[in-house]
């Protein structure tokens, strides 16, 4: 994975592939400001994953991961934005940041409640580099949170709404652990994988 990477060059990354994303366009702000709100959270987002050293950059720089070590005590990331009045203000606007709360906490309530776990919270792979035989992107960030997984012997949970994403990662070794009709209307699917034995 990527070391060296240009933080704004990431943050923009991540705000053009927040816009795909289903829950980010539900809980951003649709005004004229729309740009500058994802730009925000973006810019929210990758400097909590490197504060919590979990951003993870393909060497290309074209696929983002956040992959968070989490404990059944920690707080979704979502419920935190909401509870942080600036980001409110700068992202959600109060109505769709409570509506989004109610959700996002039966989302949390399906992660561990005891004991480590890993979370992939954000997993995006720019248009370019998608299906890009030759380089691989997805496969080798796949590869890098595996090895993450299997050296601390922690299990990864992860859900999504996006049918495709969901199918991907089923392809990728995770299991399906539940499906859940969303107040969108949506079908969420959460999903965990396993890693193997330290001497497999």
């Amino acid at each position: 994975m990527k070391q060296d990477f240009d933080k704004d060059e990431i943050i923009g990354h991540v705000a053009t592939l927040l816009e795909e994303i289903p829950t980010s366009l539900e809980i951003v702000k649709d005004d004229s400001k729309k740009k500058e709100r994802f730009r925000y959270l973006a810019k929210h987002m990758v400097e909590k994953a490197i504060n919590k050293e979990a951003l993870l950059v393909s060497d290309n720089g074209r696929g983002i991961a956040i992959f968070f070590k989490m404990d059944g005590k920690s707080d979704g990331f979502w419920a935190e934005l909401v509870s942080d009045l600036k980001l409110a203000v700068n992202v959600t606007g109060l109505r769709k940041g409570l509506k989004a709360l109610k959700s996002q906490k039966f989302v949390r309530q399906q992660r561990p409640t005891e004991g480590e776990f890993l979370y992939c919270w954000f997993w995006g792979i720019l248009p370019d580099a998608r299906g890009n035989s030759s380089d691989k992107t997805p496969y080798k960030m796949k590869d890098e949170m595996y090895r993450i997984s299997k050296s601390l012997q922690l299990p990864i949970y992860a859900e999504t709404r996006v049918r495709k994403v969901s199918i991907a990662y089923r392809r990728y070794g995770f299991e399906m652990v539940k499906e859940w009709e969303h107040p969108s209307g949506d079908i969420m699917y959460f999903l965990k994988y396993v890693p193997p034995a330290l001497n497999n």
